[in-house]
């Protein structure tokens, strides 16, 4: 058969500072993530101040200890001079106490090794975790249960959960283990075992309580099963697959450093935050230089606070990120599925709990974004004798991770588009977390059971997702302030006119803290970081704009235990003056805090913040009502929130922007 010919629209360039080149490698940035040898080094040398003859050492966090900002930006001010020096900072549970420790790498010593003695413990370990199940699932008593409700013990699979801060005074790191039936399913979160409760103690390893209260049915496994091999008729409809992609790669990487189209940015992984986006910047051709946006940025934390409150569901009010790691939790990509053809992924690594280095294959992909949406367009229809019509294609890039924590998988993205704009992504699916009941229909209900039914026996419980970023923007440079546009109406007074009123904008810049506290959505205004020492042509500060996502806030009480330890979500935008140590929206020690160390506590001293080095803080919400659709699995959730160039420019950055090529390709078809 002969081959037909087809139009293919083909985008070599957006801007002339594009190149197409595979990874390479430069010398290490200061920024980088710790190498795999370099985590070697710090477990050797932590080790030999702590030796296992004398101390029980686990490590619980291992990352790069930042250089300080200042000396950064000096370095970055002229990359020649002298590196700064290169740090890791380690959690070590030594003997149990925390010890934090901070090793030169360089100078291959501890600099710094300070016990912390506040409340709250360290993120948790994938082996103590894995430790704990094991306790648990050869604890007589529970085999004596799974027999008593005729369940095959080697069914049977366990995971844990946080158990949360109730106003305890004394507390010790312990874990919930919570148990599924699999027996016909892998989908093991739609059937659990209700009216058990495991406690593993931590510290000893051991079994520190065990109730079981009462038995009700088990979820079917029918209907449960989501591997495409293992699926039965009906059929949905089959997809098409993505285009064919194109040869070459339009991105540079060198080293960590990714430059696509006019961004510049630096990709860290953190076994905490993940993804950690540093040094983003911007070409401006009119200045002919890179301009500073953001200095680094991260997920902060996640909070997840169910709303069932009985006795063995009170507790399940995770901080994802603080307890269990978005970095550990990190899963190998898929090509093809979760990126598409043209992505090209990156590793990940993080520190194991004995030190040594855990590789996460594929962590992160990063790639260009053709979704089918128009970047810019305009059709002249009013001059005569004159058809004009202009319009260019959305492009962007994306850098995408995947983290599985228990049931849910969070897709996270950063997208970078030629306007300036960059676009934060945040795509929840998985499996939902549910309750066995003994109900098969709404109407047996007589009693508030949390959430609905969603199937037999089956109640998909209420819940919220609270997803916190720490954006350390530097817009043009590091003195910044936030103004608040508020958009005001206004009567109209001259009585020649027909009009009775009209909208103006009035700005506030925000002097300290409190000033600057927001919740998205009670009046209209425009959020803009701004540099007040900077101006363009026409006289308007240099800005970007927070342009909000899902405005939601949290809906339990502010004396509710969870909530005191998550007042960082009180509200949904935060300003607070850079401070090194101000990292993590729920303090460092995450597990069992008491909120005595978080953005709510640090934002109470009210500190100047105009004109100053600031971060933004921002919380996108969701309430999550199960319905029946996200059974036995749930479609992506998106939701999201944009920071926009605002008087950054002196014109609009995509004005010049290329069209694209179009060359005919045959359909090599047989």
């Amino acid at each position: 058969m002969a081959s037909q010919l087809i139009s293919v629209a083909l985008l070599f360039s957006i801007f002339s500072i594009i190149s197409i080149s595979p990874i390479t490698c430069s010398n290490p940035h200061p920024l980088d993530s710790l190498t795999p040898s370099e985590l070697l080094q710090v477990r050797a040398i932590v080790n030999k101040s702590y030796p296992s003859s004398k101390y029980k050492l686990t490590f619980q966090y291992v990352g790069l200890e930042e250089p300080n900002k200042a000396v950064m930006l000096s370095w970055l001010a002229k990359p020649t001079s002298k590196t700064p020096p290169r740090q890791a900072f380690a959690i070590a549970w030594i003997n149990k106490q925390s010890h934090e420790i901070i090793v030169d790498l360089s100078k291959r010593s501890i600099v710094s090794d300070k016990v912390y003695k506040g409340s709250g413990y360290p993120l948790l370990t994938i082996e103590e975790q894995e430790a704990a199940v094991e306790l648990a699932l050869n604890h007589k008593p529970f085999l004596a249960s799974l027999k008593k409700r005729g369940l095959n013990a080697s069914e049977v699979v366990c995971s844990t959960q946080t158990i949360g801060w109730f106003g305890e005074v004394k507390t010790k790191r312990e874990l919930k283990i919570p148990c599924y039936y699999l027996n016909g399913t892998v989908n093991m979160y739609l059937r659990p075992i209700e009216g058990i409760s495991i406690t593993v103690d931590l510290e000893d390893m051991k079994i520190s309580e065990y109730k079981d209260r009462f038995m009700v049915p088990l979820p079917k496994a029918e209907g449960t099963e989501y591997r495409a091999s293992k699926v039965t008729p009906p059929f949905g409809p089959r997809l098409n697959g993505a285009p064919a992609s194109l040869p070459g790669k339009p991105v540079k990487i060198d080293g960590n450093v990714v430059r696509w189209a006019n961004w510049r940015f630096h990709l860290g992984f953190d076994a905490r935050a993940g993804a950690v986006i540093s040094l983003a910047s911007i070409y401006d051709p009119e200045k002919v230089k890179f301009r500073q946006v953001m200095y680094r940025g991260y997920i902060s934390e996640l909070f997840i606070p169910y709303q069932d409150v009985t006795e063995e569901w009170y507790h399940i009010t995770f901080l994802d990120c603080g307890e269990f790691g978005f970095g550990l939790s990190a899963v190998s990509l898929e090509p093809l599925n979760d990126c598409p053809a043209n992505a090209v992924f990156v590793d990940g690594y993080y520190a194991g709990q004995d030190g040594k280095p855990v590789q996460v294959k594929d962590a992160m992909c990063i790639f260009e974004r053709h979704p089918g949406d128009i970047m810019w367009r305009h059709t002249e229809a009013e001059i005569p004798n004159l058809d004009i019509r202009e319009v260019r294609p959305e492009v962007s890039l994306v850098v995408r991770m995947v983290a599985t924590v228990g049931n849910y998988d969070y897709v996270l993205d950063w997208e970078f588009k030629p306007s300036g704009s960059i676009k934060f992504g945040v795509g929840l699916t998985g499996v939902l977390e549910v309750k066995a009941v003994p109900y098969t229909h709404t109407d047996q209900i007589k009693e508030e059971v949390y959430g609905t039914l969603i199937a037999d026996n089956t109640i998909g419980v209420h819940h919220d997702h609270f997803v916190t970023y720490h954006l350390d923007l530097d817009i043009d440079g590091v003195a910044n302030s936030f103004v608040k546009t508020n958009l005001v109406t206004k009567r109209v007074t001259d009585k020649s006119i027909p009009r009775k009123s009209y909208w103006t904008v009035e700005h506030e810049t925000a002097k300290t803290e409190a000033d600057a506290r927001i919740k998205i959505g009670q009046s209209p205004a425009e959020l803009v970081v701004v540099n007040p020492n900077k101006r363009t042509k026409p006289g308007n500060k240099i800005g970007y704009r927070l342009i909000p996502g899902g405005a939601a806030g949290p809906l339990l009480t502010p004396d509710d235990y969870p909530q005191i330890r998550a007042a960082f979500t009180n509200y949904n935008v935060w300003i607070t003056p850079y401070n090194k140590s101000e990292k993590w929206a729920g303090g460092q020690y995450a597990d069992q805090s008491r909120g005595d160390d978080s953005l709510g506590v640090w934002s109470n001293g009210n500190r100047n913040i105009e004109n100053k080095d600031i971060v933004l803080w921002y919380t996108l919400g969701f309430h999550h009502v199960p319905c029946q659709e996200d059974f036995p699995m749930m479609p992506t959730l998106s939701g999201g929130f944009e920071l926009r160039p605002t008087n950054f420019f002196e014109y609009s950055p995509v004005l010049k922007t290329r069209p694209p090529f179009h060359a005919t390709w045959p359909n090599c078809t047989a």
